[in-house]
């Protein structure tokens, strides 16, 4: 009797003891803390909504400890949010190995700016107008303002 070998993929992003936090780890903590920080939620109060510890959550957002999947579940469900959520916008594996800590520094830098108690207030304001057609009109007035005329006059 002969077995069919699969081939797996190759893990690219496997950490290693010693290396640090694997990279899928720190991608999906970044967007726990941005989903946490955009409710205005602290790490206590969502700690106790899923029964762990601040420290636990913060080692989650940090990447230093890794979720598991029915800890995910729980979190997405208090958070309002589907799984997929904490993987959108993930690097694909080639770019997670070929990153240098310049672009990494960036991305961290970005993501910083939108943690920022200003931008927070800012996307909730937002979100507050019940009008889609005023909301759209707002959303091209801070384009406007931001320098982003190019990008009006394609629309």
């Amino acid at each position: 009797m002969s077995a069919t070998k699969t081939k797996l993929a190759p893990a690219h992003t496997l950490s290693r003891r010693g290396e640090g936090p694997n990279p899928i780890d720190i991608h999906v903590g970044a967007r726990l803390r941005l989903r946490r920080t955009l409710l205005g939620l602290s790490q206590e109060k969502l700690g106790e909504a899923v029964g762990i510890t601040f420290q636990q959550l913060q080692k989650y957002e940090r990447g230093s400890n890794r979720i598991s999947a029915s800890r995910l579940y729980n979190l997405s469900q208090v958070l309002g949010v589907p799984v997929s959520y904490f993987f959108d916008d993930m690097p694909s594996p080639d770019q997670i190995t070929a990153e240098s800590p310049a672009e990494s520094m960036s991305e961290t830098d970005e993501f910083e700016s939108m943690a920022r108690r200003e931008t927070l207030e800012l996307v909730r304001a937002y979100y507050r107008i019940e009008d889609p057609g005023v909301r759209k009109r707002t959303f091209d007035l801070l384009k406007a303002l931001g320098g982003d005329r190019i990008a009006l006059l394609e629309e």
